[in-house]
């Protein structure tokens, strides 16, 4: 097998510079060959160290989650982009967002927008589910219930005083239906709270979630 179907076998998944090394083991420069599959378009940079095959080789490319998080660990997929994926929101979403424990920041690459927001420990571990993407890609997905929680915690501004405050913004500005929210475990959030950033925002939605 040629060093260009090496790729494609692995093209539904992001390629770390260690398991490159590994592939071209029977190169002296192995570094040196990496950046010749990049000109040669055989291999795309996401960024230093992780790539994906290049249109040269064809092939699936991995899905946009399993991606961020690779990009960015440890990290999950949240707010918007989880919130949509679970059909809470009605807008289909393009950047990618993610929490993570590290510091936050945005990465640009071929296959979109990647951004990732600090939240502290334990707060960050809750809630986290994994979500079957395909056959043969998984990736760490905030549950409904986190992603909406995360939703309020990184979002500047946002400071529901109240059970209408709380209403509001689910309902009107985010558009969340109330049948959906029905649906939502408020026992689990209730056992996040005494972790959470914005604890009094976070209690009125579980209070408005029961009151439906």
């Amino acid at each position: 097998m040629d060093i260009g179907q090496e790729i494609r076998s692995y093209s539904r998944y992001p390629l770390t510079h260690q398991l490159l090394v590994a592939l071209l083991k029977d190169y002296k420069r192995p570094n040196d060959k990496v950046h010749a599959l990049l000109g040669e378009g055989m291999l795309q940079s996401i960024k230093k160290g992780l790539y994906i095959a290049g249109p040269a080789v064809g092939g699936k490319r991995p899905e946009p989650f399993l991606l961020a998080n690779y990009i960015l660990g440890p990290s999950y997929v949240s707010t918007d982009t989880a919130l949509s994926y679970h059909g809470l929101i009605p807008e289909r979403v393009y950047e990618v967002s993610s929490m993570t424990t590290k510091a936050s920041r945005n990465y640009e690459t071929p296959m979109g927008m990647f951004s990732y927001i600090r939240l502290p420990l334990p707060y960050y571990a809750f809630g986290i589910q994994q979500a079957k993407l395909s056959d043969d890609q998984y990736a760490m997905v905030a549950s409904p219930e986190k992603a909406l929680f995360d939703k309020v915690v990184t979002t500047p501004g946002i400071l529901l005083r109240s059970i209408k405050d709380a209403r509001g913004y689910l309902v009107d500005d985010l558009r969340v239906d109330e049948d959906d929210l029905k649906t939502l475990d408020t026992k689990a959030m209730l056992s996040w709270i005494k972790d959470a950033p914005k604890k009094g925002s976070l209690s009125f939605i579980i209070k408005m979630i029961n009151d439906l």
